[in-house]
């Protein structure tokens, strides 16, 4: 008689799996680099096949993907679809732009994106390539992998 195999893994490898491979990036393209963002959706490089779907609602998505120059005006709007974001949540900033500001070093431009929002990874470049953006969802799915899925807090001291 066969027994049936069993697999011993802890809850944490098992979330952050979960979570590594169904990554939904909010659509947020500002300027150039929202063009290179859009082809990696498209079918020469399918995002699809890393589990990633773009969502077009923050409350749908775990990831926001900061494609391009943000303005003053803009950062206000980028905030708040950032808070109705659901935890976990992570931030990729794409393009020269929207990790300094880029050549725009004006009174309108925000000169990063991680003034306004933590940032986990950024993309050099003006515009990033396709193949750069995917390197980069790689990346943070070793990073969700290597991660504490369930926060413990400590005890607390009741006298």
């Amino acid at each position: 008689m066969q027994q049936a195999p069993v697999v011993l893994s802890t809850l944490d490898k098992l979330l952050n799996w979960g979570r590594s491979n169904s990554l939904w990036p909010l659509t947020y393209g500002l300027a150039c680099c929202a063009i290179e963002m859009m082809a990696t959706g498209g079918s020469r490089f399918d995002f699809d096949r890393f589990g990633t779907i773009f969502r077009a609602s923050p409350r749908q998505s775990d990831v926001m993907i900061i494609a391009g120059t943000l303005t003053k005006k803009h950062a206000e709007f980028m905030r708040r679809l950032y808070d109705q974001m659901p935890e976990p949540k992570w931030v990729i900033s794409m393009g020269s732009c929207a990790n300094t500001g880029g050549m725009f070093n004006t009174y309108a431009t925000v000169q990063g994106a991680d003034r306004v929002v933590p940032v986990d990874i950024y993309l050099p470049g003006c515009a990033p390539r396709p193949e750069t953006l995917q390197y980069a969802l790689m990346v943070l799915q070793d990073k969700i992998r290597r991660s504490k899925a369930i926060k413990q807090d400590a005890p607390k001291r009741l006298v």
